[in-house]
């Protein structure tokens, strides 16, 4: 398993799972080119690249090469890791046939030729230090119920502002924030935000 700080942007879900067998890094898709639209997982992008790094992995075909330029014109003030795969021309063993250019996507390359591509990209990378499942996960659903940011009344309020607190993405949903909070920040980061909002809350004059 390739322990990697930075956080690691492809292009689809099956992408995302090819990766998460050989690296324990936090992998952002960008649904093809849904990214172009999104602006929430687009802003989410740049705060990755801001405040721990991206790894740009797409496809070696055209559209693979539109996505990663229009991330890296969209990231400039990040710190930003461009990894290419070779072209390998085949078919993906789940697709009934090759794509439009017949060369095999993320998902397709072995993974020993992803882990050097890493590697050559100049990337930090260490070796084995645990599955993902070994990994201190702190942040849960049960904690942002407790806090009261999710499940009640005036939860969606309250977290939107932990969310612009913590300079994240607005519309972020609960599961991905919950992921956020486990990567990229640390348990004492979040109790000061959330201390903060709750304070706020309970001084508010009512009526």
């Amino acid at each position: 398993m390739i322990h990697l700080k930075e956080a690691l942007i492809v292009e689809g879900k099956y992408d995302k799972i090819k990766l998460s067998s050989l690296t324990d890094a936090l992998i952002i898709t960008t649904d093809g080119f849904g990214v172009f639209k999104n602006k929430e997982k687009l802003a989410l992008i740049r705060s990755l690249a801001e405040n721990r790094g991206i790894i740009i992995l797409t496809d070696s075909d055209s559209a693979g090469f539109k996505i990663r330029s229009y991330i890296k014109g969209c990231t400039r003030k990040g710190k930003i890791y461009n990894v290419y795969i070779p072209e390998i021309f085949g078919k993906e063993k789940r697709k009934s046939e090759s794509s439009k250019e017949g060369k095999l996507g993320v998902e397709g390359i072995p993974a020993d030729i992803l882990r050097q591509a890493l590697i050559k990209s100049g990337v930090d990378i260490s070796d084995n230090v645990g599955s993902r499942e070994e990994k201190i996960v702190w942040a849960d659903k049960i904690m942002l119920y407790d806090d009261g940011f999710i499940g009640k009344d005036n939860s969606e309020e309250k977290r939107k502002k932990l969310l612009k607190l913590l300079k994240l993405p607005s519309l972020l949903s609960s599961n991905s924030l919950i992921e956020v909070l486990n990567t990229m920040y640390t348990p004492e980061e979040y109790k000061k935000a959330a201390f903060t909002i709750n304070t706020e809350e309970n001084t508010i004059p009512k009526g």
